[in-house]
């Protein structure tokens, strides 16, 4: 059985911008194909903050390997328990809040990776390989060489950290949580500030030094993308289901009331 495409990872692989929309209000499987279809190349399934549950995230999981688009779920930090279920689900990648220190990195790795990488319990009928059969070993392998491992940075604690957590090996991508950082810097929401500039530049060059890739959320504006894509950053989550709702119905109602 052929293992299913992780095209947020492919499209890191080729150097390029790996686009997300965050899911919060949405539960149906349907999503996932809307947001391929809208140009996305990742799903960033929300469990820290907001309602969905467990069953709808995996479901959006499965969806969401049918419509070519990838499923990356952020749990509550240190919720291995939910982690490592929505990865037998269907999910190919986990994001994880609030990582300070390289042993909060080498343990995500430890409890998400397959052996030899990590420990992971073994889950057979994956549906990331279409719920078809595979040899063990080979089967965790191309598990281990296609799932994303995304570890935030959310405090100056974690900045000043940034080279150790980069250098731990099965960590994918280092990825700024531009809102929590500001607020714990003392500068909330100030995105431009040269000390969030400084920290972004420290991250981006850790992830340079040991070849992972660097990603940005909680800036949704023109100038953030332009700003911090142009320094290097390549996983991007560019907003939310509920943002782009209300700013086009937002739009469409202004529009609407402004005819006379």
């Amino acid at each position: 059985m052929a293992l299913i495409s992780n095209p947020a990872r492919e499209r890191l692989s080729r150097g390029e911008v790996a686009i997300g929309v965050g899911l919060r209000q949405a539960r149906t499987v349907d999503i996932a194909p809307i947001m391929r279809q809208a140009g996305f190349d990742w799903l960033f399934v929300d469990l820290e903050h907001g309602s969905m549950d467990l069953d709808t995230a995996t479901q959006i999981s499965v969806a969401a390997l049918g419509a070519g688009i990838s499923s990356l779920v952020r749990v509550p930090r240190g919720r291995y328990d939910l982690a490592t279920r929505v990865l037998d689900g269907g999910a190919w990648g986990i994001v994880m809040p609030h990582v300070d220190i390289a042993e909060e990195a080498r343990e995500i790795v430890d409890r998400l990776r397959y052996p030899p990488a990590g420990h992971r319990s073994v889950y057979g009928a994956m549906p990331q390989l279409g719920f078809g059969s595979m040899p063990m070993a080979e089967a965790g392998a191309a598990i281990n060489a296609n799932m994303l491992i995304v570890v935030m940075l959310e405090s100056p604690t974690a900045i000043a950290n940034a080279d150790a957590i980069a250098a731990v090996p099965g960590v994918d991508a280092l990825l700024i949580g531009s809102s929590d950082l500001t607020m714990e810097m003392g500068l909330a929401g100030q995105f431009y500030h040269p000390d969030v500039v400084k920290a972004f530049e420290t991250m981006i060059a850790a992830c340079r030094k040991h070849k992972k890739w660097p990603g940005i959320g909680g800036n949704y504006t023109e100038e953030g993308f332009r700003k911090y894509i142009g320094m290097g950053v390549r996983l991007v989550l560019a907003g939310s289901d509920l943002s782009f709702m209300n700013a086009a119905a937002t739009g469409a109602s202004k529009l609407i009331r402004s005819i006379k």
